[in-house]
């Protein structure tokens, strides 16, 4: 029942998908169409992390088991459910790490350097730094750490209180404001806040629960000790960050949303199976309990017709033997009779 409700958002998903690809919709249209599908890739996950039977987590990729089919040892039937969660099935985003803002400081010359505008923020791994690129493709401005930014011609600076080392830089009237993109690489769809805490910060979920630590205040793992989220540089202080559904925008988001659906089937499709095989497995199981209850009759009851045949035979021979005492006391006094 839950993975059927995962397919349905799924196809769902894909209609969204499907309709951001046209032309003719506005950015504030597809910003609509991604709200949606936010929602809905938070749902998946909830629908994952939620679903248990004897609680026992089903669809979170933990559950590995056996089911006893028979009164002996060996006599299994293994089942495997992989993770159905919205990030194991591709359907969610990267984390979007917003409200840095930096002040645009000229350097004595009075010239603007760095003009008001929204940057592409990347990392060159030829020069070794981070970008600031306008919508030419130029660059205006370039950073070693992602915190400390120079423009690349002219001596304006600004100075983020954490790494911006991807996502988009917005400037206006000298204030720059960054929305930062961070690969996610095991985050659910959901609201984060990084706790801050030198050595020691962790990544907490919106329902307060701590889902990721990290030693170096960068790189954030989870209870598997697998890497969730890396940051370019480390934290000082607290942050809070979204992780949402999977970018309507992106060129591969139809193929995406079509491989989960797929994923979602052949499991549904596993598991009816199993299912199937269960049952012809209780028929089985049913024959072989009928068989071992008549064996086990045969050995503890009584076989009725040999034992009420055994007692009219007793029941005559002793009806008999009475008979012919009967008579041969009768006799020796017929006997008397006479001589008397």
């Amino acid at each position: 029942g839950a993975l059927e409700e995962t397919h349905a958002i799924l196809q769902r998903i894909r209609e969204l998908v499907v309709q951001a690809a046209s032309d003719t919709l506005t950015t504030d249209d597809r910003n609509k169409l991604q709200t949606e599908v936010d929602q809905l890739a938070k749902e998946i996950a909830r629908i994952g992390e939620t679903t248990e039977f004897n609680t026992k987590k089903l669809l979170d990729g933990s559950f590995a088991g056996n089911f006893q089919i028979g009164a002996n040892a060996g006599q299994k039937i293994a089942v495997n459910i992989n993770d159905m969660r919205a990030f194991a099935l591709g359907v969610v985003g990267d984390a979007k790490l917003a409200g840095e803002t930096a002040t645009v400081s000229d350097g004595g010359d009075s010239n603007v350097d760095i003009a008001d505008g929204t940057y592409t923020v990347s990392y060159n791994s030829s020069s070794s730094q981070y970008e600031m690129v306008d919508s030419n493709g130029s660059v205006v401005a370039t950073s070693a750490d992602g915190k400390a930014w120079s423009a690349a011609s002219g001596d304006d600076t600004l100075t983020f209180i954490n790494a911006v080392i991807d996502g988009t830089v917005t400037i206006s009237g000298g204030t720059a404001t960054a929305t930062a993109t961070v690969t996610n690489s095991g985050l659910e769809a959901d609201s984060y806040t990084i706790k801050f805490s030198a050595g020691a910060s962790t990544i907490v979920d919106s329902q307060g629960n701590v889902v990721a630590w990290s030693t170096d205040d960068m790189t954030f793992k989870d209870a598997k000790g697998n890497t969730v989220l890396t940051l370019g540089a480390a934290v000082t202080a607290d942050r809070t960050f979204t992780v949402g559904g999977l970018d309507v925008t992106s060129s591969t988001a139809i193929t995406t949303v079509d491989s989960a659906i797929d994923t979602v089937s052949t499991q549904r499709s596993n598991l009816g199976a199993v299912q199937n095989r269960l049952e012809h497995t209780i028929n089985n199981l049913g024959t072989a309990a009928e068989n071992l209850t008549a064996a086990d009759s045969r050995i503890r009851d009584v076989d009725m017709a040999k034992e009420m045949m055994a007692f009219t035979r007793a029941q005559i021979l002793a009806q008999s033997g009475v008979a012919m005492l009967a008579q041969a006391n009768v006799r020796p006094q017929s006997v008397l009779q006479l001589l008397g």
